[in-house]
């Protein structure tokens, strides 16, 4: 009876030690376990920390990003203020200057239409002038100098002559072409003094004409500037409003990462 007992009891101590030694196999892969959770457990610690810290400093970003997103705003309102002012002053410049430009086109015509007047006269008064009564006197009296010249020549070969009979002749005839002479230098000097006048009067014309067009590329050049000006301003601030928008466009991504990543 004592010996059918016994090797159910080795079996059990085997089974028992079987078991034991499963056991501790098992405590030592859940010891292995558990310590590579601690391990995973505290890289996911620093991990949360370092999350939590880079999170903190997005949000502070962020708040920074939103003052300067204000500021932004607030300075593109005032460009666009400044821009909407210097169109309306472009706006204005523009109609002055096409009203510069129709003063100076009526200007230029009556210019025009005065040395064509000026021409027509000058025309008309030497046309008056050959017809009038003292010039063609003028005429006839150079007809006559030129014949008493031909006759005071004639009276020379004749004074050559011994004979004095026509000496007191010739002496009537010197002083009555003394008397022409005077008469002609005087009309002379009159017309002279005319001519004098028309310079005058003519130069005084052109150089108020001169200073007018002076006056109006002036005020032209002047325009043209601040056209040039104005472009580049508005070049300078389109570089500035598409460098702002692309500065808000990268904030808003970063925004979008910041809050997917705190979503996960």
């Amino acid at each position: 009876m004592a010996k059918q007992n016994s090797p159910s009891l080795i079996e059990v101590v085997k089974q028992v030690a079987e078991q034991q030694h499963s056991q501790a196999s098992e405590i030592e892969k859940s010891k292995t376990i558990l310590f590579q959770l601690q391990a995973k457990f505290q890289e996911l610690e620093k991990e949360m920390d370092s999350i939590l810290l880079e999170t903190k400093t997005t949000e502070r970003e962020i708040y920074l990003q939103d003052d300067a997103i204000e500021v932004t705003k607030y300075h593109c309102e005032n460009l666009e203020a400044q821009v909407r002012a210097l169109y309306s002053e472009n706006l204005k410049l523009r109609h002055d200057a096409e009203t510069i430009q129709e003063e100076f086109e009526m200007t230029f015509a009556r210019n025009n239409e005065y040395r064509e007047k000026i021409k027509a006269h000058k025309h008309l008064f030497w046309e008056m002038e050959s017809k009038m009564p003292i010039m063609i006197e003028l005429s006839k009296k150079k007809a006559v100098v030129k014949q008493l010249k031909t006759k005071k020549e004639e009276l020379m070969r004749d004074l050559q002559n011994p004979e004095g009979s026509v000496i007191k002749q010739v002496q009537e005839e010197i002083t009555l072409l003394k008397r022409e002479i005077t008469t002609l230098k005087e009309f002379i000097n009159k017309k002279t003094d005319l001519l004098e006048e028309e310079k005058k009067m003519h130069a005084k014309l052109r150089k108020e004409i001169e200073v007018q067009n002076k006056r109006y590329d002036a005020i032209l050049k002047r325009l043209h500037c601040q056209l040039n000006k104005l472009h580049s301003n508005k070049r300078q601030w389109h570089w500035n409003i598409q460098q702002l928008e692309k500065k808000a466009a990268e904030l808003r991504k970063r925004l979008g990462v910041a809050g997917l990543q705190s979503s996960i």
